[in-house]
């Protein structure tokens, strides 16, 4: 395990230096994220024994977003099964941009990754429920345990979200025609927008990481959440399209498995070891954090647990940087 004095004067390191970063912009098409404080920054590690680390904001509130669907995407698959899950929903990236219809329009209406809005409306459907209200309780449920803390969903974020999702609607239509919706259409997409629309902290979310980390058990509350075996499967599905249109550049430059929102928050998984959370509202043209990126890179980099590392001739690792 890494010294815990090495790892909080990585997190300390990472926002003391980014904080001054002033590229990027909040996301505009939700007006409820357009209005987040675009200074707040925090840091947040927490390793697979329960050890947390943070700097900054880290305890403040922000919507979770497309961050989301990794916690659906365990529910998913913890209910049908890997295989069923990636013969239904897929596990490649799409090479366009996280809402894209044309994804869709070249593969005959079917998704390709649970991480882009289309395959994540399909993994939503595919949560075994009576009716949008059971579906929606079983997804805020498994945030909830994931976070170690009971979750909430803001119905500011919420009511912002519900009334610009129109674009959401026109792909849920398009997944039901291609046969890859598995509830109504419109119930998944309103649940979607609502699992969506819950508020984390980066706190939270390193927690969340963490319990990926550590083979699916909360270090916290020491809870199992997601059955060992797909653990591998939803980080290699972070790994592909985790970061939209750059997640090959973040596999590059970091070397970890990732996801990120719109809402600002940014995640990277080492397994077995620890994770890293970092949350500042603004974003690259990917809908990445920019802030979030560079403190995340950095902590990993300095903490050297970048899964591509390799020990060299005096027995030391080198790791993406």
């Amino acid at each position: 395990m890494i010294d815990a004095a090495k790892i909080q004067d990585a997190v300390t390191r990472a926002h003391t230096d980014n904080l001054a970063t002033t590229t990027g912009a909040n996301a505009s098409y939700i007006p409820y994220l357009a209005s987040v404080d675009p200074e707040l920054f925090g840091v947040c590690v927490v390793t697979v024994d329960g050890q947390v680390f943070e700097a900054g904001d880290s305890r403040f509130e922000f919507a979770i977003e497309s961050i989301s669907k990794v916690f659906t995407m365990a529910l998913a698959m913890e209910e049908v099964g890997p295989e069923v899950f990636h013969s239904k929903v897929g596990a490649d990236p799409t090479g366009l941009p996280f809402n894209s219809v044309m994804a869709l329009e070249l593969h005959n209406d079917l998704p390709l990754s649970p991480l882009v809005n289309a395959g994540a409306m399909s993994s939503t459907s595919l949560v075994s429920a009576d009716g949008p209200e059971e579906r929606w309780q079983k997804i805020l449920a498994m945030q909830s345990a994931f976070a170690g803390r009971s979750i909430q969903l803001s119905d500011d974020v919420n009511q912002s979200e519900q009334t610009t999702n129109f674009h959401n609607r026109a792909i849920a239509w398009l997944l039901y025609s291609g046969g890859a919706m598995y509830s109504d259409p419109m119930e998944a997409c309103e649940v979607y927008t609502r699992q969506c629309s819950t508020l984390i902290t980066a706190h939270d979310l390193a927690v969340m990481g963490a319990t990926l980390a550590a083979g699916g058990v909360n270090p916290l509350t020491k809870r199992r959440v997601v059955a060992a075996s797909n653990v591998p499967h939803l980080l290699a599905e972070m790994t592909m399209e985790g970061l939209y249109t750059r997640s090959g550049d973040f596999a590059y430059t970091v070397g970890l498995p990732g996801k990120s929102g719109v809402g600002g928050g940014l995640l990277a998984v080492a397994p077995g070891v620890l994770s890293i959370a970092a949350f500042s509202p603004p974003l690259d043209p990917a809908g990445n954090s920019v802030r979030g990126w560079a403190a995340v890179a950095q902590v990993a980099n300095e903490l050297n647990c970048g899964l591509y590392r390799i020990a060299d001739s005096r027995g030391e690792n080198s790791s993406a940087q």
